[in-house]
């Protein structure tokens, strides 16, 4: 996909809106001095353009009783895309899997030697358990996981590095 191009008033934009999605296009406006017209053309032509994808409102996940944050390492039984007649591949079959799972709230495909990971956010260790085996380890294409858990935040952002 083709970069898109956006010119410093773009950037200036995006980061008022990084930090604060809920301003007014008055209050977007007075902030990179346009004026409101033409600063809601720009941030119109940023959501067409896919640039700004979504609106949404971040939670704490300490207060809604989501307290033990865990990063999983997942190892596919079969690396072959290609599955047999009737039936789809193990990365599909994941991939369908894990969009359902509440408890995973980021995937990514990975290089090395672990094909996926999750960033996934459950109550305490208890709940951790039940994911992991009644969930993960049950999908017939795990062959392997490996578990870390975070201890501490020192930096959580959603905004991106706009350079």
């Amino acid at each position: 996909m083709p970069k898109i191009e956006i010119d410093k008033t773009d950037r200036k934009i995006l980061s008022i809106l990084q930090a604060d999605g809920r301003l007014t296009n008055q209050e977007v406006a007075e902030r990179v001095n346009l004026s409101p017209s033409p600063c809601l053309r720009r941030i119109k032509n940023l959501e067409e353009s896919g640039i700004i994808r979504q609106y949404v409102a971040l939670l704490d996940p300490d207060k809604i009783g989501l307290g033990l944050l865990a990063y999983i390492n997942v190892r596919l039984e079969k690396h072959s895309d290609a599955p047999a007649a009737g039936s789809r591949s193990p990365r599909a079959g994941f991939a369908a899997s894990v969009a359902n799972w509440p408890e995973v709230v980021a995937c990514y495909a990975m290089t090395g030697e672990m094909d996926y990971l999750l960033r996934v956010h459950v109550e305490d260790m208890e709940h951790f358990s039940r994911f992991m085996m009644e969930t993960l380890l049950r999908h017939p294409a795990v062959l392997d996981v490996k578990s870390s858990f975070a201890l501490q935040r020192l930096k959580d952002t959603t905004a991106l590095p706009l350079l």
